[in-house]
């Protein structure tokens, strides 16, 4: 008998333990962040830049719509191979979430930078991270490489080069967050 309570009561700890652990996951995943880290999971760090057309732009904090911001050169060659994909992706969706090409400027020169867009057809701002210090900032040590920021300015993904099809899995799902 007393065996018998003493699995019973065991069997009540243990299940009373994992509905705490549970309750503190789900309480985990729907606080927001607070600290900005270049991580996922973490606020997106903030900057604003100028772009090609003159405007500045913000990155960081809340936002009506969710934003994908792609560090990129003109002479790096991942970046050529995925521009037509960030032109398609963002025409797809146009409206439903933001796209940033910012241009890690201290390694590139402004007439490629120009003839890039142009060649490729950018219709979405091109900021110009002249002295490289938010590339810095994101600690962007390889190019392309993308941040996938929901619409509270929360990181959730780090993305480098992908195929069409999972870019557009990925905008997809960044949207319907």
């Amino acid at each position: 008998m007393r065996k018998n309570v003493f699995v019973i009561a065991l069997v009540v700890i243990l299940a009373g333990f994992a509905i705490y652990q549970n309750a503190q996951r789900q309480n985990k995943a729907t606080l927001m962040p607070t600290e900005q880290a270049p991580k996922v999971n973490f606020l997106a760090p903030s900057f604003t830049l100028k772009g090609l057309d003159g405007k500045d732009y913000t990155i960081g904090g809340p936002r009506e719509k969710p934003l994908f911001v792609n560090f990129w050169a003109s002479w790096c060659g991942p970046c050529e191979e995925e521009a037509p994909d960030l032109v398609n992706v963002y025409n797809k969706y146009q409206g439903q979430f933001d796209l940033y090409a910012v241009n890690v400027t201290p390694g590139d020169k402004m007439e490629n930078i120009t003839k890039f867009v142009e060649t490729y057809k950018y219709p979405f701002p091109v900021l110009l991270d002249k002295q490289g210090t938010n590339a810095d900032a994101y600690r962007v040590v390889a190019i392309p490489t993308s941040f996938l920021i929901d619409k509270n300015g929360v990181i959730r993904e780090v993305v480098h080069v992908l195929s069409p099809k999972d870019l557009d899995k990925k905008i997809a799902s960044l949207i319907k967050e």
